[in-house]
């Protein structure tokens, strides 16, 4: 099967991985080099949890992405997964976490009840029912995923063609004017799928902050686990790779354009701040060593894309990570070739078309 992929984002990058394992001829395309911080799959890190409240089928998903991902790493010999474990702050006994825990616990997916100021070098839990912890959750290292992804599939004959492209019909026309077609094109090509396709799909580009803190060297203990808050909108690690404690607002930013750059100025301080206060107290006056703006590509509902176009078959689209795709990367790579070949149907909710705004697959706060 000849197969061209438009976008090197994790989607991307994990299908031409997937499918060149299975043999199939892949033509890899993008405008960036993987990893480039211009696109939603870039950057430095990802949280990598399971937890996904009732919803059994995005657990069961993260959960395979885990052992995937465990793949990777032996191929690229690369740590690319900081098994840290990811912890949930629970304000009450009904909410987010128990479901989550429940989901869990039905799947046999390691999880349990801890005692967080034992996690943490500087902890405040007056406001929590419960703080529920993955042991086996972590942090995934983003940019040096996308290019093992990559490197991976490009070893087993992938080509990669660096260019912007645009749809026609069912080929792909590069910006020098080359047509690429094959049996399938799949465009994967983050938060550019709504400008291309937008009577198909709704996807909104907008800007996101990451700050990040000096916490000192208590924080770089790699025992420390990321963190969700699921209900009030916020979620961060500690000092990975020597970056800085990453704390960043969950509420959806901005819309913008994504081919204008992003603004670098910090406007979410002073709310980051006093949740450090209230959570991490000994952060509160941390200096800030830098503020790095990023783009979600996010559907209303915030389920993923992947489905046929409904004029042309043989073309596919895939995207809306909306925040919390890229830790299924190789998963959902997985599921979406076996749609290619008709082996397997993917969730309806995965269609193209209209959708209601929903509650968010990231956090309360959106």
């Amino acid at each position: 099967m000849e197969v061209v992929i438009v976008g090197a984002g994790v989607f991307g990058a994990s299908l031409a991985w997937w499918l060149s394992r299975e043999g199939e001829n892949v033509t890899l395309v993008d405008q960036f080099e993987p990893g480039d911080e211009r696109t939603s799959s870039g950057g430095e890190s990802r949280l990598l949890r399971c937890s996904h409240g009732s919803d059994g089928e995005y657990t069961a998903l993260a959960r395979r992405a885990r052992a995937l991902w465990r793949e990777l790493e032996e191929e690229a010999r690369a740590e690319l997964l900081l098994e840290c474990g990811v912890a949930w702050f629970a304000h009450r006994d009904d909410g987010w976490e128990t479901a989550s825990e429940q989901t869990l616990t039905a799947l046999a997916i390691p999880v349990e009840r801890s005692a967080a100021t034992e996690l943490y070098p500087s902890f405040r839990s007056d406001d929590l029912a419960f703080v529920l912890l993955e042991p086996e959750g972590g942090v995934l290292r983003a940019q040096a995923t996308v290019r093992a992804l990559v490197a991976g599939a490009a070893a087993r004959g992938a080509r990669l063609v660096r260019a912007r492209a645009r749809p026609d019909g069912a080929a792909v026309v590069l910006d020098d004017g080359t047509r690429l077609g094959g049996d399938v094109v799949v465009w994967a090509c983050g938060a550019w799928l709504g400008r291309l396709f937008g009577e198909l799909v709704s996807i909104e580009a907008t800007r996101q902050e990451l700050l990040f803190f000096d916490g000192g060297e208590v924080w770089r203990d790699p025992r420390v686990p990321a963190w969700v808050d699921f209900d009030r909108g916020i979620y961060g690690t500690a000092d990975v790779d020597a970056l800085g404690v990453k704390a960043a607002l969950d509420r959806d930013g901005p819309q913008v354009d994504p081919d204008h750059p992003l603004p670098t100025h910090a406007t979410t301080d002073c709310d980051v701040r006093a949740y450090l206060r209230d959570r991490f107290p000994a952060l509160e006056r941390a200096p800030l060593v830098r503020m790095r703006p990023c783009r979600y590509e996010l559907t209303p509902d915030t389920h993923f894309v992947a489905a046929p176009h409904p004029e042309h078959p043989s073309v596919w689209l895939l995207g809306g990570g909306s925040g919390h795709g890229f830790k299924h990367g190789p998963a959902l790579a997985e599921r979406v070739a076996r749609a290619l070949r008709g082996q397997e149907p993917l969730p309806s909710r995965f269609g193209l078309g209209a959708r209601t705004r929903g509650r968010g697959m990231r956090t309360a706060s959106f």
